[in-house]
């Protein structure tokens, strides 16, 4: 019974002091994938960017690419009641609360459609523009931006361009691939 109570004594205080409450913008996650940011994306456009209102409000929402780390989802939105179209991008990462706890966090940065447009094709214009200076010395050679809150560091691997999006205290990895298929499905789904 001792050894009982001993036991209890010491997992207790951990599984007591490890539940974190929700901080705002920032919410909490444990999975990364489409389906997952699809789901909590919806409540976001609702909420923060058509706006909740009586009447019948229609719009469409599609995940377009996800990182293959996870920390990065793309999502396309359309509201023809309103005129309102963009890209929605899904923040993953790990955070630490004031005890130390670690545990995973998301939020969304929206993008309506003429920022989203004018990122996406200054992305790729740096990276074909300076794609000799990248190449010259993979890892080494880097190069950034920001656009409104977002940073953006641009660098080459033997795997291919790397983007790295700083954003809100997330950073997330956007590999040539993941990016090349969001503009690509970004544009199709606009027209």
């Amino acid at each position: 019974m001792k050894k009982l109570l001993f036991i209890l004594s010491l997992i207790l205080p951990t599984v007591s002091f490890s539940q974190v409450s929700v901080n705002k913008g920032i919410y909490f996650a444990k999975e990364f994938s489409k389906e997952i940011s699809l789901y909590r994306a919806k409540t976001f456009v609702m909420n923060e960017i058509l706006g909740i209102e009586e009447k019948l409000t229609k719009f469409e929402i599609d995940p377009l690419a996800a990182s293959s780390s996870g920390e990065l989802t793309t999502l396309v939105y359309n509201c023809e009641e309103k005129k309102m179209s963009g890209l929605v991008l899904g923040f993953y990462g790990d955070r630490w609360n004031d005890s130390g706890v670690s545990f995973q966090a998301y939020a969304f940065k929206n993008l309506p459609k003429k920022k989203a447009l004018e990122i996406l094709s200054t992305i790729e214009k740096f990276i074909a523009d300076e794609s000799k200076f990248l190449s010259q010395d993979y890892d080494n050679n880097n190069m950034f931006f920001k656009f409104d809150d977002i940073t953006f560091l641009i660098y080459k691997t033997t795997g291919g361009s790397k983007i790295r999006v700083f954003w809100n205290g997330f950073d997330s990895e956007w590999e040539s691939t993941a990016f090349g298929r969001t503009k690509k499905r970004f544009e199709k789904s606009i027209d």
